[in-house]
């Protein structure tokens, strides 16, 4: 059993870990940021068994006194704002929350006793690499974020990465790609084509050609538990997905969800973003985004469990049975 802290616990895969955490036995305290507006009923079955701390991860000395009071083995930083859109209207919380919360957390770190006997995860994001000419993508690839939210993790990435070396900071990064199977939120491609097809409305999809992978969530949790249990490996960034080496457009993932649905294809607009949707400058859009996963398989034992078929099938049943209520 180890001692773990979280953070980003109220977010789509933060909330998934530390329910595992918890299954497995762990001792998982949780930071949670004071909001009047967020509904802890609907996280409740996620934290059940977890200890709450409250504060503000953009304040240093906030974020130094709660990990001191926990004193974790292992630190799990996951929160940080993501809708990628919505960067371009407004970098600068994206720079408090993704920078300064993250370097506020590592150097935190360093303050706790035998700070090299403690261990950080790091979710950074598959978007640090922007627009690339070669596919798969590899971790040594420059990052050429493209977007403000993916320089916000760049920044995090390398700095993290500079720490391990100069500061001796014991620290794993992990770049993940697009994951689905969320619970609670229907913004994001997948849920949203599923649950628009569900209740019968018209979908859009915007960028029918661009290219992605999908991960389903329990596999990009896995991914964050093998880093952990390899205390030894640190320094290092590993590219996350399913490594099919060749990707889907959302096209294509589009009219395999509405096969398994039976929905009507007549009504899918492909070249349109729903009405009201935030819109991405053109020269900004990643053609691809395909990880080579090699060296996670290779370095952490980790590779993925459920295919696309299989997550896309859990995550239509679910959404069907909550729709119903």
């Amino acid at each position: 059993m180890k001692k773990i802290f979280v953070t980003g616990v109220t977010g789509f895969i933060g909330s998934h870990l530390a329910q595992e955490l918890i299954k497995k036995g762990h001792d998982v305290s949780v930071f949670l940021k004071y909001s009047t507006s967020r509904n802890m009923q609907m996280l409740e079955p996620f934290l059940k068994g977890a200890k709450l701390y409250y504060g503000d991860l953009a304040d240093y000395h906030s974020t130094e006194d709660v990990l001191r009071s926990v004193n974790p083995e292992v630190v799990m930083h996951l929160a940080a704002l993501s809708p990628v859109r919505d960067s371009f209207e407004k970098p600068f919380p994206f720079v408090q929350n993704n920078v300064v919360a993250t370097l506020n957390i590592a150097h935190a770190m360093l303050k706790l006793p035998d700070f090299k006997k403690k261990k950080l995860v790091y979710a950074s994001t598959a978007e640090v690499y922007g627009i690339q000419e070669k596919q798969p993508i590899v971790e040594t690839a420059v990052l050429n974020p493209s977007s403000p939210y993916a320089n916000t993790k760049a920044m995090t990435d390398t700095y993290l990465r500079m720490m391990a070396s100069v500061y001796g900071l014991n620290v794993t990064i992990m770049r993940n790609t697009n994951t689905f199977g969320r619970k609670l939120d229907t913004g994001f491609f997948v849920e949203y084509i599923i649950t628009a097809m569900l209740i019968g409305e018209t979908v859009y999809v915007g960028a029918p050609d661009s290219i992605r992978e999908y991960m389903y969530v329990s596999d990009h949790v896995d991914s964050y538990i093998k880093a952990m249990e390899h205390f030894e490996i640190s320094g290092e960034a590993f590219n996350v997905g399913p490594g099919t080496n060749k990707g889907v457009t959302n096209n294509e993932i589009t009219l395999k969800i509405a096969e398994m649905i039976g929905f009507d294809k007549k009504k899918i607009i492909f070249g349109k973003y729903p009405p009201g949707y935030p819109l991405r400058p053109i020269e900004s859009d990643q053609p691809f985004i395909i990880l080579d996963v090699t060296k996670i398989k290779k370095m952490l034992g980790w590779s993925p469990k459920v295919s696309l078929e299989e997550g896309l099938a859990k995550s239509i049943a679910y959404w069907k049975e909550k729709l119903k209520k």
